[in-house]
């Protein structure tokens, strides 16, 4: 099977490196890919959110499969163009990329397929702001009503800062999307969907914010850890049963059925799941993590889902252990990021047995320096029997990689290590 995966982030590295692990996988392209993914798939350039030059590349190569990373393809359609031409494809169709491109189009599909999910409101005038913010809060939720790559959110208990972000969307001709807030501990849980077959992968945690404590501005993510050791297996099965399936199933009501990685985000609150958001894609920090502890051929489940055979794979085994993963930064991330420094340090293995570095924003200079070109430049995984023993790996290959003005978070995975995240309504330790 030769397979093509679209995209250029550290999350597309994660998918070449697990693909190229499967003895059915002959060959592994890359389109426009990045410095650290040429050393482990041929790049070809590509623009990724054009549904022809997407086709005809996956065409001139010849594949059997096209992997879609990225959400913004997605949404516009370039998963259609390539079905469209007779290649299997992972990634929906862009109407059902609209669960994710259309907060207004989850909502209603969740609404109608029963799951719980946070109150919410869209504001597209200025004049009805003030009223609606009154109707939220204390803690104020004010997202941009479209593709924000993480960065559009607003948490805040300072109804101020709240009205601020709200009245700068709308200036921009965005509508705000007001939500209530959510308690709990935030899960991340990766489906491959094919209709109504629904195949939970390991759940992660994402950590948001920029800074160590869960301090400072929305990021698209500065780390993830898996598996979740504060997470019930029951409450994980509840959240397949009673939230990604129902809603799978709402999708195949509607005739836009979902064909490949369903992302739901939620906040596991005393009264259970409620869904935060769901996403079209793989997640970014997560998969790193996600897929290091994957022992099953990663093609083969991904061929499945694009043929609409997901049901007759057995379904995906996992390592022991778990998988920390450390994102490096550029500077000034999340605001304008530096680029153009050059890092040393970041060689890849490709075994990925102890530690692994996945290539997010970096560029190769003609005199073969490597520079970032990103806001987030590097995502270290540590693997380890445990999470302190996988974390430490993490850090240790992450003192070793130099990159001016560059930072990171040290406390991924601490709570969680520690046993310091719970449930509310449950004790630390289930």
């Amino acid at each position: 099977m030769r397979v093509l995966v679209i995209g250029s982030g550290a999350r597309e590295h994660a998918l070449v490196l697990a693909l190229r692990k499967d003895p059915a996988v002959s060959a592994v392209y890359a389109a426009p890919g990045n410095a650290g993914i040429a050393q482990h798939a041929e790049v070809r350039a590509v623009d990724a959110t054009s549904g022809t030059e997407v086709a005809a590349l996956a065409q001139e190569l010849n594949v059997d499969l096209v992997v879609v990373g990225p959400e913004v393809p997605l949404v516009l359609g370039v998963a259609d163009a390539v079905r469209a031409v007779g290649i299997p494809t992972f990634g929906p169709s862009a109407e059902a990329a609209k669960i994710e491109g259309s907060k207004a189009f989850a909502k209603d599909v969740m609404n109608a397929a029963g799951v719980r999910t946070a109150h919410s409101e869209i504001v597209d005038h200025p004049g009805e702001l003030d009223a609606a913010l009154d109707r939220f809060g204390p803690t104020w939720v004010v997202k941009d009503d479209g593709l924000a790559a993480g960065k559009g959110v607003v948490v805040t208990a300072d109804r101020s800062v709240a009205r601020e972000h709200g009245a700068e969307l709308l200036e921009q001709g965005h509508p705000v999307l007001l939500e209530s807030f959510l308690d709990g501990p935030e899960v991340s849980l990766f489906c491959l969907v094919d209709g109504e077959t629904v195949v939970p992968l390991l759940p992660a945690q994402d950590h948001k914010r920029v800074g160590d404590g869960d301090t400072g501005p929305n990021t698209g993510g500065m780390g993830a850890y898996t598996p979740l050791p504060w997470l019930p297996a029951e409450t994980l099965r509840a959240i397949v049963d009673d939230v990604v399936k129902p809603v799978a199933a709402e999708m195949v009501r509607r005739g836009v059925p979902f064909s490949g990685l369903l992302y739901a985000g939620l906040a596991v609150g005393q009264a259970g799941p409620a869904v935060i958001e769901f996403n079209c894609r793989f997640g970014d920090p997560e998969t790193q993590a996600v897929l290091t502890m994957l022992d099953s051929p990663l093609g083969e489940l991904l061929y499945a889902t694009a043929t609409g055979t997901l049901d007759k794979v057995a379904p995906p085994r996992w390592k022991d252990g778990a998988a920390v993963t450390v994102v490096l930064a550029a500077e000034n991330y999340p605001a304008r990021p530096r680029s153009g420094d050059v890092i040393t340090g970041a060689e890849s293995t490709g075994t990925g047995v102890e530690s692994e570095v996945l290539h997010a924003g970096t560029a190769q200079r003609e005199d073969g320096a490597l520079v970032s070109a990103g806001g987030r430049v590097l995502a270290i995984v540590g693997q380890g029997a445990d999470l302190a023993e996988a974390r430490r790996n993490a850090y240790d290959r992450l003192a070793g990689i130099k990159l001016p003005g560059g930072h990171f978070r040290t406390d991924i995975a601490l709570a969680a290590e520690e046993g310091r995240i719970s449930i509310p309504g449950t004790s630390a330790h289930g």
